[in-house]
C-alpha cells in the first residue's frame, strides 16, 4: 500500500480560521493514526491579499495547538517548494503540455464581453458557463487580438457528455455533468495559476494520497478530477467533511464566537482543549467518552466516523471542555499561562519578582476549580485585592453577631502575626490549631475568618487566600470588617 500523505494548504491571507484549524486537524490525526505524513503547503497566489505575516500566524497557530508537520515552507522535504509562488516555474511546464495537446487555449475574451454573454444566457433561461468561442481562434485572429493589447487567459477544453465520478470517503459517490462546467481559466493573464489548477500539479507532484478538506470545496472537485486526467495523473481519495455551523444553524461567524485560533488563545483558552473540541465538530468517537489527548486522537481518528451533516459550534461545550483541562493542568504551567492576563489587569509587574510568580501561583491553585477560561482568572480578583470590604448579604452580617466572632479573630490576628511568613502549609495547621484551642468546629472558625477577610460566605479555599492576601492586606481587611461592625476585637 501507498504512504499515506495529505496536506493543508491555507491561503496567507488573514489569521487561521477555526474552520480551517479543525481541516489541519483532521488531516494531522489521519495521517499520524496510519503512520503517514502531513505536509504544510502554503497557496499564496493571491498576491494581493497574501502575506508573510499571515502565513507566520498560521504556522504558529497550528505549533500553539500541537498540530506539527514533516515537511512544509519552514522545515522543506523533498517535493518542496512548499510555496505556490515558488513553484511557477511548474505551473507553466504543464500549461506548455496541455496547451500543445489541445487540451487548453488562449482566450481573449475581456470582462464586459463575459459579462454580456452570461447575462443573455440567463436571458434564454440556460445555466451561465463560457461558449468556449476563443477555443477555435486562428493564429493570424490571435495575433491581432495580441496587437489590440489584449492579455489573454488559458482556458482548460472541457470534454462534453461525460459523467464526472467521485467516490468520496465521507459523503459517498457524488456524480456531476461535465456539460455543467464550461471550459474555465487554468491560468489567468498574468501568468498565475488559478486554484483548481495549482492544486492539482501540488498534490501530485507532492504524492498526496488523500485531500481532506472542507465541503464546500466539494463543487471544485470535478474541475479538478478533469485536470487530472488530462495531465495523466493518478486521482487522490477525496474527503469531504462538513461545513460548521453556529447554535443557529447558520455560517459559522463572528456572533457565534471568536472565528481565528489566535482569539481563542488570547481568551484564555488552553490548545489542547481547543484540539479536542474541534475534533469532536464532525467526527463520532466510538463510546461515550468525550475528553481525548492529542495521542488518543491519533489512535481512534476515522474517517469512516466522520459525519456527512454540518458540525454545530457550540460554544458552551468548548467552554466546559476547557473547564475540565484548566482542572486537569498542573499549577506551575497553568500559572505561566495566566500570567500575562494578570500582568495586562496590572496585578502583576511586567518583569515579575520571584515573589510575584510565587503568588501568581497560590492565585491559580485557588481559583483552578473556578475557571473556564484563564482570562476569567481577573474576574475573580475583586476578592483577593483592595483592603477594604463589603459584606455579602444578610446572613454574612449574621456571622459577624455571633458571640464566638471576636474571639475567632482576635486568635486569628494574633497568629498570623506571629508567623514569619504565611504559606499553604502553615496556614492549613494553624487553622487547625484554631479550632483546637478555642474548642469550637471547623464552621465556626472557618467562616467568621472568611467573612472577616472577603465579606462573602464562599470563596477560595482560606488556606490559599491567607497566603495571597499576605499578613499586612489580611489585617487591613479585618479592620474594615470590624470597624464597619462596631466590632472591637482589641
Amino acid at each position: 500500500m501507498e504512504e499515506i500523505r495529505v496536506r493543508f494548504a491555507p491561503s496567507p491571507t488573514g489569521p487561521l480560521h477555526i474552520g480551517g484549524a479543525r481541516s489541519a486537524l483532521f488531516n494531522f490525526l489521519y495521517a499520524k493514526g496510519a503512520g503517514g505524513k502531513f505536509i504544510i503547503r502554503i497557496e499564496d497566489t493571491d498576491l494581493e491579499r497574501s502575506s508573510r505575516e499571515s502565513e507566520e500566524n498560521i504556522l504558529d497557530s497550528l505549533r500553539w495547538l500541537g498540530i506539527t508537520w514533516d515537511e512544509g515552507p519552514d522545515n522543506g522535504g523533498p517535493y518542496g517548494p512548499y510555496r505556490q509562488t515558488e513553484r511557477l516555474g511548474l505551473y507553466q511546464e504543464y500549461t506548455q503540455k496541455l496547451l500543445e495537446q489541445g487540451k487548453a487555449y488562449y482566450c481573449y475574451c475581456s470582462e464586459e464581453e463575459l459579462e454580456a454573454e452570461r447575462q443573455e444566457q440567463m436571458a434564454r433561461g440556460e445555466t451561465p458557463r463560457y461558449s468556449g468561442k476563443c477555443c477555435k481562434l486562428s493564429p493570424a485572429e490571435r495575433t491581432k487580438l495580441e496587437e489590440e493589447g489584449r492579455k489573454p487567459v488559458i482556458r482548460f477544453r472541457v470534454p462534453e457528455n461525460r459523467d464526472i465520478i467521485i467516490n468520496d470517503l465521507v459523503r459517498g459517490q457524488v456524480v456531476f455533468e461535465s456539460n455543467g462546467i464550461g471550459d474555465f481559466v487554468i491560468v489567468k493573464s498574468d501568468g498565475i495559476p488559478t486554484y483548481n489548477y495549482a492544486v492539482v500539479i501540488d498534490d501530485t507532484t507532492m504524492k498526496i494520497s488523500h485531500v481532506i478538506r472542507a465541503e464546500e470545496h466539494l463543487s471544485n472537485t470535478p474541475r479538478q478530477v478533469l485536470l487530472y486526467e488530462a495531465l495523466g495523473f493518478k486521482v487522490p481519495f477525496f474527503a469531504h467533511i462538513s461545513l460548521i455551523l453556529g447554535k443557529d444553524r447558520s455560517k459559522m461567524s463572528k456572533r457565534h464566537g471568536a472565528t481565528s485560533v489566535v482569539q481563542y488563545k488570547e481568551l484564555g483558552y488552553l490548545p489542547e482543549a481547543v484540539v479536542n473540541f474541534l475534533a469532536l465538530l464532525g467526527w463520532s468517537p466510538v463510546g461515550e467518552e468525550e475528553i481525548f489527548s492529542m495521542e488518543e486522537l491519533k489512535e481512534q481518528f476515522a474517517l469512516e466516523r466522520v459525519a456527512k451533516n454540518p458540525a454545530v459550534f457550540d460554544m458552551d461545550k468548548l467552554r466546559w471542555i476547557n473547564g475540565i483541562y484548566i482542572r486537569k493542568t498542573p499549577v506551575e504551567r497553568l500559572a505561566t499561562l495566566a500570567l500575562p492576563f494578570l500582568q495586562k489587569a496590572g496585578y502583576v509587574s511586567a518583569s515579575p519578582t520571584p515573589a510575584e510568580l510565587n503568588w501568581t501561583q497560590l492565585v491559580v491553585a485557588a481559583l483552578q476549580e473556578k475557571l473556564s477560561t484563564l482570562s476569567e482568572i481577573v474576574d475573580h480578583m475583586d476578592i483577593l485585592a483592595g483592603e477594604t470590604v463589603q459584606i455579602e448579604n444578610e446572613e454574612a452580617a449574621q456571622i459577624l453577631k455571633e458571640e464566638t466572632f471576636p474571639l475567632v479573630i482576635k486568635t486569628f490576628r494574633e497568629k498570623i502575626m506571629s508567623l514569619p511568613e504565611l504559606t499553604p502549609d502553615v496556614v492549613k495547621p494553624l487553622l487547625k490549631a484554631i479550632t483546637k484551642e478555642l474548642k469550637l468546629g471547623g464552621k465556626q472558625v472557618y467562616m467568621p475568618i472568611r467573612i472577616a477577610l472577603t465579606g462573602q460566605m464562599h470563596g477560595p479555599e482560606l488556606f490559599y487566600l491567607i497566603p495571597i492576601l499576605g499578613k499586612e492586606l489580611s489585617l487591613k481587611r479585618i479592620h474594615s470588617v470590624t470597624s464597619q461592625a462596631g466590632i472591637s476585637i482589641d
